[in-house]
């Protein structure tokens, strides 16, 4: 399978300018400096994904915030100092977010509203302006985690326009491209889009999710003191989601899966790696990390394992997370 160079071992920059406690000026001014960027290329990391929500690059009318997009460049500049590469994900758009704790947001309106697709275009036109001179250090990822699967289809509409937008600005740019049911694993062979060179396929993992977000206080169905170690039997993930709530047992419902381990993560990645192979695309996991409420024997087994299974495939990825957000790697 092809690789994605120079995207093989990153960190999520998740908690700078997406998902922020408060919009607030010295918060994106702080959060993240060069300091950061010099430990995480230390660490041994070849990239950074980072996520930004829309309200940070244009305002309600849609004209864009140059300090915002300052925020962006001065990250590139940093990145290219220490031999970095970058991944802009934009986290929200106008009109769509992935957030369950927003319990009243329609996830299905951006994908049939045609104004609400404009103007994400309109946003990732100038994003692409902006850092289309930089094809092989900067990345784009069109949107996070489309949850419903049901809008599946019109999904792969808005990629198909999204990828002639870019490609009429971008032509050299890595396109990072994702599936639904919050960008699964098991939605990748779902993707119906064009695809060149510098198409990537794209997808998140957290299973078994009763492991990886035990006690989290958005994930509905979740007590906030229930904990479980690594590694169970696949059989007793099911049971303790199921306790729960069915949503928690995630891809642990593939039939046939192994128990946890090196070959249960290469098993539910094989949908995936098969359309990837087929399409001759390299393939990505965006997101994966532990929660730490976790004990730290568990989450170590937990990441080699699923490394293991990135290294067999050659599988480029970017741990969740940097700095906070509850999955943080570094907290100073």
């Amino acid at each position: 399978m092809r690789r994605f160079e120079g995207f093989y071992n990153g960190v999520n920059l998740g908690g700078w300018i997406s998902q922020f406690a408060v919009y607030d000026t010295e918060h994106f001014e702080t959060f993240i400096q060069k300091k950061d960027l010099e430990k995480i290329a230390a660490m041994g990391f070849d990239h950074v994904r980072v996520p930004v929500d829309y309200n940070v690059l244009d305002d309600e009318e849609g004209r864009p915030i140059e300090a915002g997009f300052g925020y962006l460049e001065r990250c590139r500049e940093w990145c290219e100092e220490l031999g970095l590469h970058m991944l802009i994900d934009l986290h929200e758009c106008y009109g769509y977010s992935f957030d369950p704790l927003k319990k009243d947001m329609d996830r299905r309106r951006f994908f049939y509203d045609e104004a609400l697709q404009a103007r994400f275009l309109r946003l990732w036109e100038q994003i692409a302006l902006r850092f289309r001179d930089w094809p092989d250090q900067v990345a784009f990822e069109p949107l996070n985690e489309v949850v419903l699967e049901e809008v599946a289809d019109a999904w792969n509409e808005v990629l198909r326009r999204y990828i002639r937008t870019m490609r009429g600005i971008a032509p050299d740019s890595w396109l990072v491209l994702g599936g639904v049911r919050y960008n699964n694993v098991l939605s990748v062979p779902l993707l119906d889009v064009p695809v060149d060179p510098r198409i990537v396929y794209n997808f998140h993992c957290y299973e078994p999710l009763v492991f990886t977000h035990q006690g989290a206080y958005w994930m509905e169905g979740m007590p906030l003191d229930f904990r479980i170690s690594y590694p169970k039997t696949l059989a007793e993930y099911k049971a303790a989601g199921e306790a729960l709530t069915a949503d928690l047992a995630g891809a642990v419902y593939k039939e046939g899966a192994p128990d946890p381990g090196p070959a249960f993560f290469e098993d539910i990645f094989q949908p995936a790696i098969g359309k990837a192979q087929r399409d001759d695309v390299p393939l990505y996991c965006g997101e994966f990390g532990v929660i730490d409420r976790a004990d730290a024997e568990s989450v170590d087994r937990w990441l080699q394992d699923i490394r293991t299974a990135f290294d067999h495939y050659a599988i480029g990825h970017a741990q969740w997370n940097y700095k906070e957000k509850d999955f943080g790697i570094c907290n100073g």
